[in-house]
């Protein structure tokens, strides 16, 4: 039996229309509780009696958790059903984040922070899983993959005003409930309107309990999923903390080690039950665009922080001021993520570099800002609108094509990987920059000079330019816009199945039993 060779449940225009607009409201949820809470710290740090370093944590806790998450999100959606996990996480967003709205001290709020983050995670796979199922046509697919993305992406810009806005206006308790009302009603829609599983379209549904259980590679994922925690916590941890303390160090090298473990646990294990089958890695392209989805949310959330900083702290901008002079960013990036049918037309390649070069402009005229309130307009605005168009075309078309790399029933899996690419791009990256930023200050006129701000935007653009020679020399077009791989193929692991057998009795006469055992089918 193929996954790939289904018919796919018939579905109306309207109604999937309706679908992705639920989809897409999962993920700006997601986009906007990972950052909306940036405007609302200063009024957490009052309220709360936090210092700088514990109101990090309010943010990191949530990144932590997401990205941690992600992969065993992925593995459920893959293994069981989409649709429970998809519901199951944004109902957990709705309660968890009504809960938040009425804590008033620093530790209750980095758990119910961290819950989210989980409730958060279990959505994204979930919702990726869907789109595929629900979008089979390619073209369909990117177009929804697309607004998909774009949605994530600018929500997590989009947040910051909305952070402000409720923190100016009203109280940051309003932050936490926004986002139960936004969650309620997209969790119920989800509960009639998400099609169900369909015998037909998986395999997943004739396998037994036992066999199921045994393909989410509890240990594989346990080990990568603990070793996602401690690279997170030590590279957050050295932006406040020393880079050469033992709290920075420690978690650091024991997460390598534990990563490389994982790797080999996925050798060990028979391909069918492995989280992320070794040869997964060697799908055309998929390496490669895996390491591309490091760069957008790194180059989102460096520039907001950095120049959001700026303006609150040195230029004494007020909150919603600061959130409305980024909105560039949001109206930019959102318009280009209604790019996707590009991606059958052209090669993602050219698409990504395009993008890139764009981020490249923009992070240069970034560099040479000359650190005053003058310069938003000839410096700023421009680089803001160019580098975020830029960005989401890389953000757009990366996920476009890294789908298109693998199956179509390892969507799951791939959705985690690919958004914990994001996440790991967007914590090391701003870690980094952070770094740089305080040590070029601290020898270069302090945070009132623009010094150590460009020297961080160098670094951004070292990084652009070493994902342009990437992409450049290794990514292979001569498998674009063909059909996704079937289980089997490249060295995907085959389907359990304990589909009936024909047997043969002595006269000839057919048999049909259920296989005792699963048996592989390619």
């Amino acid at each position: 039996m193929q996954v790939d060779d289904e018919p796919k449940t018939l579905q109306s225009p309207t109604r999937k229309l309706v679908l992705l607009v639920i989809f897409c409201l999962a993920q700006f949820l997601d986009g906007v509780n990972n950052s909306s809470l940036l405007s609302a710290l200063p009024a957490l740090d009052d309220s709360m009696d936090m210092t700088s370093s514990q109101s990090t944590w309010v943010i990191s806790a949530f990144q932590l958790t997401f990205a941690s998450f992600l992969l065993i999100s992925g593995r459920i959606s893959d293994v069981y059903n989409p649709k429970t996990a998809f519901i199951g996480g944004v109902f957990g967003i709705c309660v968890i984040s009504i809960c938040s709205g009425f804590v008033n001290d620093k530790i209750p709020i980095i758990i119910c922070r961290a819950l989210c983050g989980i409730a958060s995670a279990m959505t994204i796979p979930s919702a990726l899983s869907l789109i595929v199922n629900v979008f089979p046509d390619p073209l369909q697919q990117a177009k929804a993959i697309g607004v998909f993305g774009g949605c994530g992406a600018v929500a997590g810009v989009f947040g910051l005003l909305i952070g402000a806005m409720f923190v100016e206006w009203v109280s940051y308790h309003w932050v936490f409930w926004f986002s139960a009302i936004v969650a309620a009603p997209v969790a119920l829609a989800g509960v009639f309107l998400i099609p169900p599983p369909q015998v037909a379209e998986t395999a997943d549904s004739l396998e037994p309990t036992a066999a199921k259980w045994k393909s989410l590679d509890l240990v594989g994922i346990g080990i990568l999923t603990i070793a996602i925690i401690l690279f997170i916590f030590a590279v957050t941890s050295g932006s406040t903390d020393s880079w050469a303390s033992a709290m920075v160090l420690a978690p650091l090298i024991i997460s390598i080690l534990m990563m490389v473990a994982f790797f080999y646990w996925e050798t060990l294990i028979p391909v069918e039950n492995a989280a992320i089958p070794p040869r997964t890695w060697f799908y055309n392209n998929f390496s490669v665009l895996v390491v591309v989805g490091l760069l957008p949310y790194f180059w989102w959330f460096a520039v907001a922080t950095i120049f959001n900083t700026l303006w609150q702290d040195i230029f004494q901008w007020s909150v919603i001021s600061s959130a409305i002079h980024i909105v560039p960013i949001c109206v930019t990036g959102f318009a280009m993520s209604f790019t996707g049918s590009l991606s059958r037309k052209f090669s993602p390649k050219w698409i990504i570099l395009t993008g890139l070069s764009l981020c490249m402009v923009a992070t240069m005229l970034l560099v040479f800002h000359g650190g005053s309130p003058d310069d938003y307009w000839p410096y700023v605005f421009p680089a803001f609108a160019i580098g975020s168009s830029g960005a989401m075309l890389i953000f757009t078309h990366g996920s476009i094509a890294i789908f298109q790399a693998v199956p179509s029933s390892m969507a799951g899996t791939v959705g985690a990987i690919f958004n914990s690419a994001l996440q790991f791009g967007s914590a090391i990256g701003i870690a980094v920059t952070t770094s740089i930023e305080t040590s070029v200050e601290a020898t270069h006129g302090g945070p009132q000079e623009y010094a150590g701000r460009a020297a961080a935007f160098w670094f951004l653009a070292a990084i652009v330019a070493v994902q342009f020679i990437s992409i450049s020399v290794f990514y292979d077009r001569s498998t674009d816009h063909k059909p996704q791989p079937k289980h089997g193929e490249h060295g995907y692991p085959a389907r359990l199945s304990t589909e009936p057998k024909e047997k043969h009795d002595d006269d000839g006469k057919v048999i049909v039993a259920m296989s005792a055992s699963p048996q592989l089918e390619v």
